[in-house]
């Protein structure tokens, strides 16, 4: 009742004031978006953004990313491991990944570089901003972006010297500790900034049969250097480094639904990265710069879990009890080359009117599979082989057809190409030419006000399902094309004491892909089919409020209802898996007394299916947070807390047979979500 109460309170609030996003003080300070050909301030960009600030990233260092965006209208996560490997924006994207190879719905940058299939490294310490992209991205990511993107930024060197240090300790033996330091290394020729951060926690599972607690365990290591050469006054070169060293474990399922384990065998989820994003912007003229960026990612990665989750002897024999191990052994290497021209002001076309940007783009990437797969001490080896390359051409125009409207046009010509093979014998080889634009307008009444719709395509390559299980006619699926149209206002009132974003959106998917699962003897098997088609519509608000400059309030909602509109009789006119019908972020942060800050948020989301092979349904749920936050001169404290109430609720969930108890019977199976976490952090500026 409380949940509905607070939804429809939220709803009151959006009708009445509109929306907002984080987004600009009260002091006009405009938040920048980066994630598109061109910079724009947040309040007049004509696309579908939330943007996540410094202030709200300040004491989320230890917060895992997929908390932290998923705070946001319309975005959720899929567990299942450690962290969060995947992101769902409005219902889009993978939940999992075992033998087959996956392409991302949803792509995730960081500093330049791709992430999309590495979720589990970005942590959220020295990040500047965080913008998450809504809808299909066809005409500046391609592939990668048919549901959206996520652009993380980090903070970037300074001219002046400057550090931060943090350091922060937890519940569940939490502890974490940071520095970053950057300045001139040669005065006005190069810049640089090191950071280092280092997290760890024992998890929240215990393993009673290993007598440990730290069988779910969180240990990361993010090292990111910057440099920055002002090679001449028109040309500037910057070099992005990252080294991700992740190694938890991975304990997360029980036969009871309980955080009490009884594997005998508890897995691992590791990610190692080492990459790097090399950018050279050279203005040649008044007319025009020329953008070019090439990165490399060298990534192996260890995904493994005990399958019975037990230990021999916990059964008696004439129950039949197994005793399985999986482990899945990837190396990914992938290079990204994309090189653009932007016109200047000197260089726009059609009589002055239009700013054109015009690019190439190349991707090699490669993923070799090892599957370890343990049955009653016998081991079997499975391999693979994917690999793909990519070449794309694209453009867009922004045409100002007046003082106040704008038409946007762009559009990415992509070929696709796909090699797989296996120790199965099995090979596959892809050629595709795949397309995805934009045509938009964007209207600006006047400073308070601007208005937009847009019409994009995107696009998902399809691809290949590996287990040998499945049917010869089940061992591929087809490329998805996604329509969608986005129509917008940003505003703001009362002398920017109110600051807001509403979006309406409605999506047609064609050849929507659908992730399955079929049973089978103590296990089952995922692979990827095709709906003919589906479709989804939905709102997104984002409403900030700054009564004094004491007092910040903020609501946020998502709705979204998504439907397959025609596939198999028990799945038509059923919302995909991982499509909750609303989510929600409401709070405040007060200033009192002589450098205190109150903070405190309410976070809910609505239930929605765990997959689409049976109808099982997570519980709707609501989560507090709180901090309190001391400032004096270059020190600050922040006591916090998250999931205040200790919420129960689930991640992830699968319905099979897995317990000799029941005979096998199929039962729900959950991932528990984080529970209450309370600490305090500490950090110091100079």
């Amino acid at each position: 009742m409380t949940s509905k109460i607070l939804t429809l309170s939220i709803l009151a609030s959006s009708a009445l004031l509109t929306t907002a996003t984080f987004a600009e003080e009260v002091t006009l300070d405009p938040i920048v978006v980066g994630a598109d050909f061109r910079d724009a301030k947040l309040s007049k960009t004509s696309k579908a953004v939330t943007v996540i600030g410094s202030e709200e990233l300040y004491d989320k260092s230890s917060q895992a990313f997929e908390d932290v965006i998923g705070q946001t209208p319309n975005v959720n996560f899929t567990a299942g491991a450690s962290r969060a490997h995947y992101i769902q924006i409005r219902g889009i994207g993978e939940r999992s990944q075992f033998i087959s190879p996956v392409n991302p719905s949803v792509g995730i940058i960081l500093d330049g570089m791709d992430f999309s299939q590495s979720a589990l490294g970005i942590t959220m310490f020295d990040v500047k901003q965080v913008e998450v992209l809504k809808g299909p991205q066809g005409t500046t990511f391609g592939a990668n972006g048919m549901a959206g993107v996520v652009n993380v930024t980090s903070n970037e060197p300074t001219e002046n010297f400057e550090g931060h240090f943090e350091t922060t300790v937890g519940n569940y033996n939490t502890k974490a500790a940071g520095f970053a330091i950057g300045g001139s290394l040669i005065k006005d020729t190069l810049e640089g900034r090191l950071s280092v951060y280092k997290n760890s926690s024992d998890g929240y599972m215990k393993n009673s049969y290993l007598n440990r607690s730290d069988a779910q365990n969180i240990d990361e290591l993010t090292v990111k250097t910057q440099l920055r050469w002002y090679a001449a006054d028109n040309h500037t070169i910057d070099l992005n480094l990252i080294h991700l060293n992740v190694d938890n474990g991975y304990d997360a399922f029980t036969l009871d639904n309980s955080r009490d384990s009884h594997a005998d065998n508890p897995g691992r989820d590791t990610q190692k990265t080492d990459a790097f994003a090399l950018t050279s912007t050279y203005g040649i003229n008044s007319a025009m710069t020329l953008i070019s960026r090439v990165s490399v990612s060298d990534t192996s990665l260890e995904y493994s879990y005990d399958e019975d989750w037990s230990y021999p002897g916990e059964f008696a024999a004439a129950l039949f009890p197994y005793n399985y191990f999986d482990q899945y052994l990837r190396d990914r290497k992938q290079t990204d080359i994309d090189v653009r021209l932007l016109s200047e002001e000197d260089g726009h076309i059609f009589n002055d009117s239009t700013a054109w940007t015009v690019g190439v783009y190349y991707k090699d990437y490669k993923e070799n599979l090892t599957r370890n797969r343990t049955k009653e001490g016998v081991l079997g080896v499975y391999t693979s082989s994917y690999k793909t390359k990519n070449k794309a051409i694209y453009g867009q125009l922004d045409t100002s057809i007046n003082e106040k409207l704008k038409l946007v046009t762009g559009l990415r010509i992509e070929q696709w190409k796909a090699h797989y093979n296996d120790s199965d014998l099995l090979f596959v080889n892809t050629n595709e030419t795949l397309y995805g634009g934009k045509l938009g307008l964007e209207y600006t009444k006047n400073s308070h006000h601007t208005y937009y719709a847009n019409l994009s395509r995107g696009y998902k390559p399809g691809g290949v399902n590996a287990d040998n299980t499945l049917a010869l006619s089940d061992r591929a699926y087809k490329t998805e094309a996604l329509w969608n149209i986005d129509v917008g206002v940003n505003s703001n009132y009362f002398d920017h004491t109110v600051i807001s974003r509403f979006n309406l959106f409605y999506g047609k998917r064609q050849n929507q892909q659908v992730k399955k699962y079929l049973q089978l003897t103590h296990s089952f098997t995922d692979f990827l089919d095709n709906a003919a088609k589906g479709h989804y519509y939905g709102l997104e608000s984002e409403l900030n409020y700054y009564p004094n400059e004491n007092l910040h309030l903020f609501a946020n909602l998502g709705l979204l209802k998504s439907e397959f509109d025609n596939y198999s009789p028990e799945l038509t006119g059923r919302a995909p898996a991982q499509s909750p019908k609303y989510q929600y972020n409401v709070g405040f942060d007060v200033t009192f007394g002589d450098g205190w800050i109150f903070k405190s948020n309410i976070e809910g989301k609505g239930s929605y299916y765990f997959s689409n092979t049976h109808n099982q349904k997570s519980n709707a749920y609501a989560l507090v947070n709180t901090s309190l936050e001391y400032t004096t001169g270059s020190w600050s404290m922040v006591f916090w807390g998250r999931n205040v109430t200790d919420k129960d609720y689930a991640t992830r969930g699968f319905f099979f047979g897995n317990n000799p108890s029941t005979g096998y019977t199929p039962t729900l199976y959950t991932q528990k979500g984080t529970p209450r976490t309370f600490g305090l952090t500490v950090a110091y500026d100079f």
